[in-house]
């Protein structure tokens, strides 16, 4: 995304959250509010993009396609949303992969943070197969990708708003239960 796209971005999530259009977030295939994480959401609904989540939407798409094609990942579509995290919230350990049904295969976060400096936190803490673990803050423009069902990550306490765009690339999922 260019810098005037990442700032449309940034200023349309800012607008809606001093607005109070961003919901306590939830978990899980139902939808259910936790104490696991402390972020408010807005979920882009593909009928009604504004033109800066059309803009993203269309890149993401782009991604999409090209990382299945490469990888042969049978992606189809995706999800996204606005993720706000206030001062002290975070969000625990966790796997993006819903129980019981294997869609999500690629995770990306987009971030939109302006001037972050790492001493504010709010880093995305992910972990790695070896026990280690690697930081990744959230500096505007910045594009991070895992795979949903191999990697956990955790999101840090921040010492300001940490805001990003939290999308799934997803695949028809083939382990779904009714």
């Amino acid at each position: 995304m260019s810098p005037a796209e990442t700032l449309a971005l940034t200023n349309e999530c800012l607008a809606m959250h001093d607005a109070q259009q961003l919901k306590p977030a939830r978990v899980g295939a139902d939808r259910d509010q936790t104490l696991l994480r402390g972020d408010s959401t807005h979920w882009f609904e593909s009928d009604a993009l504004s033109a800066p989540q059309q803009a993203f939407a269309d890149r993401i798409d782009t991604l999409r396609i090209e990382l299945s094609r490469s990888l042969m990942l049978g992606l189809v579509d995706s999800e996204s949303h606005y993720a706000v995290y206030q001062p002290g919230a975070g969000y625990a350990r966790h796997l993006d992969q819903l129980r019981n049904n294997d869609a999500r295969v690629v995770s990306a976060v987009f971030y939109l943070n302006d001037a972050w400096q790492e001493a504010q936190g709010g880093a995305l803490r992910l972990h790695l197969a070896d026990h280690s673990h690697r930081d990744i803050y959230p500096h505007a423009g910045t594009l991070l990708l895992f795979l949903s069902a191999q990697f956990e990550h955790e999101v840090l306490p921040a010492t300001r708003d940490r805001m990003s765009i939290a999308c799934w690339m997803r695949q028809r999922a083939i382990g779904a239960t009714c």
